[in-house]
């Protein structure tokens, strides 16, 4: 009787596991857009983003290499579940800045959940300098908001849904549309443990009748190295946020409009850690 004792006395001291899925994707951002994943409280992560010319701009552009643009951001998580980002591109002179916050995790034991879902929004002010349209800073606002669901399916394959709405304070004429409505699908192959195979694409729901704009397309590689996560892609889109990729891309990929590209995250951890997923 005393051994029964002990053991259910064992068995309430416990607590009910609960295993939360790690690793969904090896990075913050899938190719253009962000995935789920957020860094451990206290983490600081500097993210280099790159986009040269189009490939079809021939030999004499160095089938675009002679051009770039380029994005520098640096994101922190206050917690295990917020990051709050602030970055500048170079393209169009745009500074944008984002809060994120996962409030749903995929797990199972205890608590069975298949997915995990993370709140994303962000907005940005295009500073670049048109003297033919004279612009306030209100005119200048662009917003971006997104539900991020994920699942991991495998230790191989995550697949990622990103239902977006993006709002422009400017838009070329009176008869175009503030707002877009997207839906974004990506996945992740994972090849090895330190690499991955990425796909994107973002379909404009209610895009403005030919406004010579195209839907967004992309394939990555991931390389994680420690601390960095580099990552490689081709892609028709040149702008560096979902402010400006998804409802302004000009580039259709299928001509051959297409940027080569590149992500450079190295993460700093600036005080102990908890945990992270």
């Amino acid at each position: 009787m005393a051994q029964d004792s002990l053991l259910e006395q064992l068995q309430q001291d416990v607590d009910p596991i609960e295993n939360i899925v790690l690793g969904t994707f090896k990075g913050t951002r899938l190719i253009n857009g962000h995935t789920v994943m957020i860094r451990g409280a206290g983490n600081l992560d500097f993210m280099i983003s790159h986009r040269f010319g189009r490939l079809n701009s021939g030999a004499y552009n160095f089938f675009g290499l002679d051009e770039a643009n380029i994005r520098l951001g640096l994101e922190y998580a206050f917690t295990d579940r917020l990051t709050v980002g602030f970055g500048r591109n170079s393209f169009q002179k745009v500074y944008d800045g984002f809060a994120k916050y996962n409030f749903l995790r995929q797990q199972s034991g205890v608590r069975n959940i298949p997915v995990s879902m993370t709140w994303y929004s962000s907005m940005a002010v295009n500073t670049f300098k048109r003297p033919e349209l004279p612009l306030n800073f209100q005119r200048r606002l662009s917003f971006a908001h997104q539900i991020l669901i994920s699942r991991k399916f495998s230790k191989c394959v995550s697949l990622q849904l990103m239902p977006s709405y993006v709002h422009q304070n400017l838009v070329p004429t009176k008869e175009d549309k503030n707002d877009l409505i997207a839906l974004g699908v990506g996945g992740s192959l994972k090849l090895t443990k330190r690499t991955s195979l990425n796909l994107e694409y973002y379909y404009r729901v209610n895009p403005n009748e030919d406004d010579g704009l195209y839907d967004v397309f992309a394939i990555g590689f991931d390389i994680e190295t420690g601390g960095h996560v580099f990552q490689l892609h081709l892609t028709n889109a040149q702008a560096m946020t979902e402010t400006g990729f998804i409802p302004g891309t000009s580039g259709n990929f299928w001509d051959g409009d297409i940027h080569f590209g590149f992500n450079i995250s190295r993460s700093f951890q600036l005080k102990e850690k908890n945990k992270s997923w």
